[in-house]
């Protein structure tokens, strides 16, 4: 019998198409390695690119009302100095703790970071050691640069939980911001991590709120490294201008009778509009989860 001419056409087309190469498995994954240590000391994942920013408004003027803020984050060091700057720069009384135990910053491996005392260790003199120690690693890292803009903020990082709120802060006034707040209060607390904002919290619970003075407290979470450091001073400066703004208005329109004691109408008008201001910050920054306490100094 002879053989279907069908079958062997497709015998020979088979026979003439090139075998396709083999796929290659794909290769192993490389492994984890730990990730570097953040500015303020802990081990912080990289941050997606930072979302762009609203832009803020020109400085508050001179003979404008004034709330004094103070920032907080765990070292002194990126987060709350680099809101400092900001607010500072906007004309606002500022000034700035850490709530860790020890100033901790990155050092030349991940198990030896470089730590410091709070309030007597200067950003000079830490910018200076690191330089000594390793220029090249530590202007590669940003550190230098970021102790370069400290450095000409304020003398040295401060410790929240030794602060005396009430106590005039004289020796404070090379630094920027530090018109308004010779007094040593504040009437907003902007802390940069839950961490800081639980601490500031049972600090201020510890201490007794012995000037039975309001202060509201919250918290703006934002990752430890410079470009999200830079966002996150854009979004806190957006919300100290809000409540700012707000103050001023119900100040304009009861007066200023009972504000210093933390009382009167239009603090009262104030205090309530906290809320409705935060929840319209957080829809212009959806980015940044915040938190929101009443406390007392």
């Amino acid at each position: 019998m002879s053989a279907d001419p069908r079958l062997r056409a497709r015998q020979q087309q088979q026979q003439a198409a090139p075998q396709a190469a083999p796929v290659p498995p794909p290769p192993p994954p490389p492994p984890m390695e730990p990730q570097p240590m953040s500015m303020d000391g802990a081990s912080d994942a990289p941050a997606p690119a930072p979302a762009p920013a609203p832009a803020n408004p020109a400085s508050v003027p001179d003979d404008k009302f004034k709330l004094k803020f103070c920032t907080v984050c765990a070292s002194n060091q990126n987060r709350s100095m680099e809101a400092h700057l900001q607010l500072a720069s906007a004309n606002l009384p500022t000034i700035s703790f850490g709530t860790g135990s020890l100033v901790r910053l990155p050092g030349p491996t991940i198990t030896q970071p470089n730590v410091y005392h709070f309030n007597s260790t200067t950003y000079r003199s830490i910018h200076d050691e690191l330089a000594a120690q390793n220029t090249a690693l530590y202007t590669h890292n940003g550190l230098l640069n970021m102790l370069g803009r400290n450095l000409n903020i304020k003398g040295f990082p401060e410790r929240f939980q030794d602060w005396v709120p009430g106590k005039p802060r004289l020796e404070h006034e090379g630094d920027k911001g530090y018109a308004g707040t010779e007094s040593g209060v504040a009437d907003v607390v902007i802390t940069c991590e839950e961490r800081c904002f639980d601490a500031v919290l049972e600090d201020l619970h510890n201490k007794g709120g012995k000037l039975n003075r309001p202060v509201h407290v919250f918290n703006v979470d934002i990752r430890d490294n410079h470009e999200e450091a830079l966002v996150g001073g854009k979004a806190i400066l957006d919300l100290a201008l809000s409540l700012n703004e707000a103050a001023g208005k119900e100040r304009e329109v009861h007066g200023e009778s009972g504000w210093a004691a933390g009382g009167g109408a239009a603090r009262d008008g104030f205090d309530e509009k906290v809320p409705e201001i935060l929840a319209s910050w957080q829809e212009r920054w959806p980015q940044m989860p915040a938190l929101w306490s009443l406390a007392w100094f």
